[in-house]
């Protein structure tokens, strides 16, 4: 099994970081606010998916997802923009753990 780690835009341009190991079913939650969705998701409104890694367990996702939250607005928006300062944020290493994967072509 496979878990995703992601950063979702929200209403007022703040970005909310999570884990799941369905992303199509946990961005329905988030993206129609049902009662499964995060506290934080449910008072700001998501609006899009920004970024997606995956890993082997959930540990090491929550290791990255706990990592990613610590970041500072600039850092975690430069990493959206550009994944090649992964090792810079989360060491050399990092890179052979998790896996950037491209964004679901569906709407939410």
């Amino acid at each position: 099994m496979r878990y995703f780690i992601y950063i979702i835009r929200c209403e007022g341009d703040v970005l909310y970081t999570g884990i799941t190991t369905d992303v199509e079913r946990r961005m329905n939650e988030h993206f129609g606010r049902t009662e499964k969705c995060a506290k934080f998701t449910r008072s700001h409104k998501a609006e899009s998916l920004e970024a997606l890694w995956s890993t082997e367990n959930r540990s090491l996702a929550s290791k990255l997802e706990y990592r990613i939250k610590h970041l500072s607005r600039l850092q975690k928006t430069a990493l959206i923009a550009d994944n090649s300062l992964f090792p810079a944020y989360f060491g050399d290493t990092a890179q052979d753990v998790y896996t950037r994967e491209e964004l679901p072509a569906s709407e939410y």
